[in-house]
């Protein structure tokens, strides 16, 4: 097991680089790399908590960015379920932590043109609560 070694500081590193991967189509297991952080690491808490919410949300919000600057070409404005996101807004980006939906939140909240600063505080604080309820599981 002593591959299972990882110090502090390369540890939290890693957990914000993956948390970031994770928020893009790319697939991870933050969640997972942050369960074991904390059975290792404890001490550790506050800080991987926080860097996991932060790459995590960067992540969410390059996905918001790439649908920012994507065309509003006419045949997507016919999208399924644009109206539903348009009427909920950004508040909708709560569910970003969502697998399979969450990326497509946060494409669809950039390129409907949602503002950024209500968008990154809402994606921040669901995957934020996701995050918190991993990590008090790993302390129990």
């Amino acid at each position: 097991m002593e591959w299972l070694n990882v110090t502090a500081e390369s540890g939290l590193w890693g957990l914000l680089a993956a948390s970031f991967l994770s928020a893009t189509v790319l697939p991870g297991g933050s969640e997972a790399l942050l369960w074991g952080f904390l059975k290792l690491h404890p001490g550790e808490y506050g800080a991987a908590l926080l860097l996991v919410t932060v790459g995590n949300t960067a992540g969410g919000m390059t996905s918001w960015w790439c649908g920012r600057y994507l065309p509003r070409w006419q045949r997507l404005e016919r999208l399924p379920h644009k109206e539903k996101l348009e009427r909920w807004g950004s508040p909708a980006l709560l569910l970003a932590w969502a697998p399979l939906i969450g990326d497509a939140l946060c494409l669809a909240a950039g390129w409907l043109r949602l503002h950024w600063l209500p968008c990154c505080l809402f994606m921040a604080l669901g995957k934020f609560v996701r995050y918190w309820l991993v990590a008090q599981s790993a302390l129990n």
